[in-house]
């Protein structure tokens, strides 16, 4: 067994930022991968640590490219150590995919002044993983692959209740799909015009991340959105990510191909990752919060925070 060879922590992000420009350039979103291949089957999730919890964020990207690249279709990852400690082992030659943690530590230092002062200083740091598919002898509930669970017509109803419950104004009619900053409301062309029900939940999915970027809510500023390019090209990268997320969330295939009115933006998004080594891990963040709000406002929610 060995482990794929890590460069400087420095490196972290040019290494993964340089890896979806790649699949960018083909053509590939990494965060649609998992729906865009014919030989999966079962539920369709967000990747699975050993103890059943979702990853998050950029960890989620990460790791779906990993399984459509090398063919998993097991959605569960765990350490080598983990996979010991559960009397498994990983099978010789086998190579790890690589997830980041992300944190923060404190550190006293003296200012200008000469006062000590306490500073928030963040760091990221990227370690192995493996998919199940790669390990032997674990309990047998590792290799069974997730059912289903809800039938398609479930599956779109639990849908209309999750954004109904958000409580954003969402009007019908016209062609467009946009979310409107200074009315607050989601517009969406006729139910009707769609392809299919998931097609809809998935443009709607879109539409509500960015209604979650007002300052109400998440808070994300799109004061720059209409009038630069580079904005609105990170902009519609945390929602697709973000969409495709929740899309995860509620069992439902997002868009496999770019929307008319989205096709120009790979290559601006392309600009941005080849500008910023930052921006692809900025957007998962984004995503994952405003995915997390939503969840947030789900009467699900309610009720285990009052059971906590």
């Amino acid at each position: 067994m060995r482990k794929k060879e890590e460069g400087p922590r420095a490196d972290i992000y040019a290494r993964i930022t340089e890896r979806i420009v790649a699949e960018l350039e083909k053509g590939v979103r990494s965060w649609v991968r998992p729906w865009s291949t014919g030989n999966m089957s079962g539920r369709i999730t967000r990747p699975l640590r050993h103890n059943g919890g979702p990853y998050t964020g950029m960890n989620v990207l990460l790791l779906w490219s990993e399984a459509m690249a090398r063919g998993y279709s097991a959605p569960v990852w765990m350490t080598f150590r983990q996979a010991t400690e559960l009397g498994a082992h990983v099978r010789k030659g086998e190579t790890s995919s690589t997830v980041i943690y992300a944190s923060r530590f404190t550190r006293s230092q003296t200012d200008a002044h000469g006062d000590e002062v306490e500073k928030d200083i963040p760091f990221l740091k990227a370690y192995g993983v493996f998919n199940v598919e790669q390990i032997e002898g674990l309990p047998e509930h590792y290799y069974l692959r997730p059912a289903p669970i809800l039938d398609p017509v479930e599956r779109i109803e639990h849908a209309d209740r999750f954004f109904a419950n958000t409580g954003a104004v969402i009007r019908h009619g016209g062609a467009q799909a946009f979310y409107s900053p200074s009315t607050d409301h989601i517009q969406m062309p006729p139910f009707e015009t769609f392809r299919d029900a998931a097609g809809y939940v998935a443009v709607l999915s879109h539409e509500s991340v960015h209604w979650t970027a007002d300052s109400r809510r998440v808070g994300r500023d799109l004061s720059r959105y209409s009038r630069d390019h580079t904005e609105r090209a990170r902009e519609e990268l945390v929602a697709e990510i973000g969409s495709a997320l929740l899309c995860a969330d509620l069992g439902i295939v997002p868009e496999l191909e770019l929307r008319p009115d989205h096709a120009a933006y790979v290559a601006s998004w392309l600009k941005v990752l080849s500008d910023d080594k930052r921006a692809i891990f900025q957007a998962a963040a984004h995503a994952q919060r405003a995915v997390a709000y939503l969840h947030g406002l789900q009467p699900e929610s309610e009720a285990e925070r009052e059971a906590a």
